[in-house]
């Protein structure tokens, strides 16, 4: 199933601890049948004309009430995220996810949640940097994603640990908010070259 959008939400961050990753979840009543049942999502999020996101997921289950719409991803969400030019540059996967959207009431704005947790990967293809983390939470109107938990930092330059992280939602500028116990490389070959093999489809030959 493939599901095309035109526009970029706005979507908003439910901030739960890392402890009690249900958090306001737990008041929704999911002992109702789903209204929805898709396997195999594929959504692919647009604006003029440009892939800016897609979305796949196993499976997703749509509830639905007077006041909200809720999504849930028990099987597993992936989350791609592309450039400027169009390359593929970050990827997060995760063991489950939900999306939360509250239905426009008068004198409130509309409020979509999303979450992503259970062995989260967040890796920038571009800058081969890769964390892991427990929970994750993206704010789409503030381009910004975050943890308050562990996470580990993989990158061509060290490795990093720590509790809480903040970054663009590209992940290209990520900063761990308490650090500890990490290392770097001190010496580099400046003549290394790093080859996106994601992107990367190799040299026009000559007919």
């Amino acid at each position: 199933m493939i599901i095309r959008i035109a526009s970029v939400a706005a979507l908003a961050i439910l901030v739960v601890s890392c402890k009690n990753k249900m958090g306001r979840a737990d008041d929704l009543d999911l002992a109702q049948a789903p209204v929805q049942t898709v396997e195999n999502m594929f959504a692919v999020q647009t604006r003029n004309g440009r892939v800016l996101m897609r979305v796949e997921s196993s499976l997703m289950e749509r509830y639905d009430n007077d006041t909200l719409t809720f999504e849930s991803f028990p099987k597993g969400i992936a989350i791609y995220g592309y450039d400027d030019e169009g390359l593929l540059e970050t990827v997060i996967v995760s063991d489950d996810g939900r999306h939360v959207l509250k239905k426009k009431r008068p004198g409130r704005d509309q409020e979509e949640i999303w979450e992503a947790f259970g062995n989260v990967v967040i890796h920038n293809v571009l800058k081969q940097e890769t964390m892991e983390t427990d929970t994750l939470y993206w704010n789409q109107m503030k381009s910004e994603i975050y943890t308050d938990c562990y996470v580990k930092m993989y990158s061509p330059q060290g490795f990093l640990q720590g509790y809480g992280m903040r970054s663009d939602d590209h992940a290209r500028n990520a900063i761990l908010l308490e650090p500890f116990n990490g290392y770097g490389y001190t010496v580099q070959d400046s003549t290394s070259v790093v080859i996106d093999s994601v992107n990367f489809i190799g040299p026009l030959l000559k007919k």
